[in-house]
């Protein structure tokens, strides 16, 4: 009951209610407030009487426990006493975490920037060496994380079950792809062994990158978790590998100035992205009761789009081989093609 509570709350969140959890931080906001971009949670830019902006960030009930998020914050305060520019959320009396009827909230400075369109090799070599900064952070946890942990249960088997239980996995596509999912997890489970764990980004693709006057800013920290370096770096090098395979090595190069990045991980490119996808999934299921979510994706129970996703899937399958190589540069991957959340 606590849950649905809180639940229905969140969906019916008001700018008057926004407001008031600000205000009782502290701050005085100038009553200018608009709602900014975000499925998972509900994100809100607001102008304070000083004429400063902050956003607010309303966090899904029942997606993260407190000691989550507080462990995301952790992370993004380490980022930012090793001047690595990830934003990292404001502190009041000492704390980065608050409470509003059930919801938890965090407030962020606001920056400018766009999200970059092409990458120069100099933006290559920024971004290489910022991200092994930040995976350099990343792997000197000093205790265990409380984070969810990058496996096949969690990306793969958990979403498939979701799916199976919601019955959006009709008659006609539940067989194939459930045999599709379980050859994509055999794959990672046989061929994962030898990649490092880290606490990394976990959405690196190029939406949570902004590049303004003040220089590069990493953005949205929310799916981080311990899982390989590699899923940090393929989501940046989509689409053609003929087209890629230039960026891809310039912005390594400049990784391995940092840190130690081994070309063969990114043969398991491929089986990531469809680990994503199907993970990308049961994300959406789980949510299908959220209004903002049936409005977004009216076809997600359609024929068609278990039929794309299902040819996608097979595709992957055929492509990922038998063995994982001892050398091999992977695939490229494409953006809007195959970032399901992406936009432009």
């Amino acid at each position: 009951m606590q849950q649905k509570r809180e639940t229905d709350y969140f969906y019916q969140l008001t700018p008057d209610e926004i407001i008031d959890a600000v205000i009782k931080l502290g701050l005085e906001p100038s009553g200018h407030i608009s709602q900014l971009n975000s499925m998972e949670n509900r994100v809100f830019d607001l102008r304070l009487e000083s004429g400063k902006h902050i956003v607010t960030k309303f966090y899904r009930p029942g997606r993260w426990s407190r000691e989550q998020i507080l462990e995301e914050h952790a992370f993004l305060f380490e980022l930012a006493e090793d001047e690595i520019p990830a934003l990292a959320p404001l502190k009041f009396d000492g704390q980065s975490l608050f409470e509003e009827q059930g919801i938890y909230f965090a407030i962020w400075p606001r920056t400018g920037g766009r999200e970059p369109e092409e990458l120069s090799e100099i933006d290559l070599q920024i971004l290489g060496r910022l991200l092994a900064r930040v995976h350099n952070v990343g792997a000197s946890a000093k205790s265990e994380s409380c984070r969810p942990a990058f496996n096949s249960d969690r990306f793969v088997r958990e979403p498939l079950e979701v799916l199976r239980e919601k019955h959006f996995l009709k008659d006609n596509h539940a067989l194939e792809y459930a045999e599709l999912a379980e050859r994509i997890a055999h794959h990672y489970d046989v061929h994962h062994e030898e990649l490092p764990l880290l606490r990394i980004h976990g959405d690196l693709h190029k939406g949570n990158i902004l590049n303004g006057s003040e220089g590069w800013f990493l953005l949205d920290f929310d799916d981080s978790l311990v899982g390989p370096a590699v899923q940090d770096v393929w989501m940046l090098f989509p689409g053609d590998e003929n087209l890629n395979a230039h960026a891809r090595s310039v912005f390594l190069a400049a990784y391995r100035e940092f840190r130690h990045f081994e070309e063969r991980w990114l043969a398991l490119a491929e089986t990531l992205r469809a680990m994503r996808i199907i993970h990308y999934s049961g994300w959406i299921a789980r949510r299908y009761d959220d209004p903002s979510f049936t409005s977004a994706f009216p076809d997600f129970a359609s024929d068609s789009y278990w039929q794309e996703e299902i040819g996608i899937l097979r595709d992957i399958c055929a492509s990922m081989g038998d063995s994982y190589p001892i050398a091999d540069t992977g695939e490229a991957l494409s953006n809007k093609d195959f970032f399901f959340d992406y936009e432009d």
